[in-house]
């Protein structure tokens, strides 16, 4: 049992770790070693006090020194469902279950809106792991929409697993190609069945039937994530001390709204560590 979880591994999520490290708190960080790609992609950073103009691919660098200088470690796992228990919270990440007393959610952008049909299928043909599920459809025909090339190895995975796999990717660099493996023109708008995945609506209008869906993205949408969670628009509804409508869950970062600015999430990583530490305290 961690006193905190904390799903995330931008500046968000890293400015709480170090916090509550500092407090001798156990720690369990969720989220991709590669930390935060918006950031990375950042040509220029120029308004963070107190250092000068870098790209995002530095500052990146400069977090990945910092962690392994402050001992800190990074569990390379997607967490696909939190569910509040009596104890704190389980948390679901690929195949693994943990247990947290408190919960801190630093997802990026309020994370992606569910496709429709997402949510009301979800284990029953749609999947957000390739290595969990991926041995269910061998030799079917699945559709994957993939977001972030980080992912291409979980696609050719896949592929190599089903008789015929859609693929979507909304990025242009190169993807993984294969027999059996096509990419889709449009998007996928929708994930029709009854009871059970049965097809794809694409953006043109067309159907593809296929027998699974494989959704390979960084994050969760926030209400699939953890029902019940209080939203505004697209955003995570907090307090001023980023607590949410969920006790023991906490938010910090882009997920709770604009500016969306390293130097924001970093306070807020910091308030929500402080946070944590008074509802633990209690």
């Amino acid at each position: 049992m961690y006193d905190v979880a904390i799903i995330g591994t931008g500046p968000a999520g890293l400015s709480a770790a170090l916090n509550l490290k500092l407090h001798n708190k156990s720690i369990l960080w969720l989220g991709s070693p590669a930390l935060s790609r918006k950031v990375g992609l950042s040509e220029a950073i120029a308004n963070y006090p107190g250092m000068e103009t870098l790209s995002g691919a530095d500052l990146n660098a400069r977090f990945t020194a910092q962690i392994a200088a402050a001992g800190l470690e990074i569990t390379d796992r997607l967490v696909t469902n939190i569910l509040p228990d009596d104890s704190g919270f389980s948390l679901l990440g690929g195949n693994d279950f943990y247990q947290a007393k408190t919960v801190l959610l630093a997802i990026g952008s309020a994370g992606p809106k569910a496709l429709e049909g997402e949510e009301a299928l979800l284990g029953r043909g749609v999947s957000y792991c390739a290595t969990c599920d991926g041995f269910l459809y061998k030799g079917k025909t699945i559709a994957i929409l993939c977001t972030d090339p980080q992912y291409h190895h979980e696609v050719e995975y896949l592929a190599q697993l089903a008789g015929k796999a859609y693929l979507y990717t909304p990025y242009k660099e190169e993807v993984p190609e294969g027999a059996g493996l096509e990419r889709l023109p449009f998007p996928i708008r929708a994930i029709r069945g009854e009871g059970r995945v049965e097809s794809v609506l694409l953006g043109d209008g067309s159907d593809r039937a296929v027998d699974g869906v494989f959704l390979l993205r960084n994050s969760v949408a926030p209400a699939t994530l953890l029902p019940g969670l209080e939203l505004e628009g697209p955003h995570i509804r907090t307090a001023r001390n980023l607590s949410t409508n969920i006790p023991g869950c906490f938010a910090a970062g882009d997920c709770t709204g604009r500016p969306y600015q390293v130097a924001k999430a970093v306070g807020e990583g910091n308030i929500a560590a402080h946070s944590i530490l008074e509802y633990l305290g209690k």
